[in-house]
């Protein structure tokens, strides 16, 4: 983490192993960056506790390989979403221990070790289609160090198979929703637990879905209560928002 960073640096300092003149160097690229077409922002994780993260669509690949290396010097976790293959070979190139999540469409670099959360974040898939957006969401869970359960094919077409999970669903202190089609899961889930609800209504269904449109709809409109919506496809939002509900958890049960 930054805050990690910044400690180190003060410590090299105060033991003589880096000059002050060094230290104001690396302490003007803390804020942010500034590179031809973009403005790094090192602080983030000061502010928001996980690094800037990279939205790679309508970016070039090399334009994500530079970002993702400078955002890895200081020494922290990166996540970049919606990834292709080009990008990541590029990524590669300059940090050989990237990691490539196909099915997630991310790119991870770990620097600090893996260190799980007690609180679990449940995620669901109502159907296969849905994965995709699921792994996304999960992949932003772990490199944010939360520990994950994922239970896929659980959609409300067949509601036995979710009752199946009713145990793992209320061991959750975070649950995670993923449907395409009418998106009625996370009102089903919600009123068969304590745990607040994400829900993500995804792209995937026929005509008169409007491409997650009417999910989105659905969801917005749940009558149980605890479910909150994020926007349509967008597993990074609801992962993102699960580790931080997670994170208070842990810290008011410390």
């Amino acid at each position: 983490m930054q805050r990690e960073a910044l400690t180190q640096l003060l410590r090299a300092v105060r033991q003589g192993e880096t000059s002050i003149d060094e230290a104001l160097l690396r302490l003007e690229h803390m804020p942010f960056e500034s590179l031809d077409f973009a403005r790094l922002d090192h602080h983030r994780a000061l502010r928001c506790g996980f690094p800037e993260v990279i939205f790679c669509q309508g970016k070039t690949a090399e334009q994500v390989a530079a970002i993702f290396a400078k955002l890895a010097e200081p020494g922290v976790n990166v996540l970049a979403t919606r990834a292709t293959p080009e990008q990541f070979n590029a990524v590669r190139q300059r940090i050989p221990e990237a990691a490539h999540h196909a099915a997630a469409r991310c790119i991870t670099y770990r620097h600090s070790p893996e260190v799980a959360s007690e609180g679990l974040v449940v995620l669901l898939a109502a159907g296969t289609a849905d994965i995709p957006v699921l792994e996304e969401a999960r992949v932003t869970c772990q490199i944010m160090d939360q520990r994950t359960t994922a239970i896929n094919d659980v959609g409300v077409a067949g509601i036995h198979r979710l009752l199946a999970e009713l145990k793992t669903l209320q061991s959750a202190r975070v649950i995670v929703t993923v449907a395409g089609m009418d998106g009625a899961l996370p009102g089903v889930v919600s009123g068969l637990v304590e745990a607040p609800v994400i829900a993500v209504p995804t792209s995937v269904g026929y005509g008169a879905h409007f491409e997650g449109l009417a999910p989105l709809l659905t969801m917005l409109n749940a009558c149980s209560p605890g479910v909150g919506v994020v926007n349509i496809d967008n597993g990074f939002a609801a992962g993102y928002l699960a580790a931080m509900i997670n994170r208070l958890g842990e810290r008011n049960s410390s």
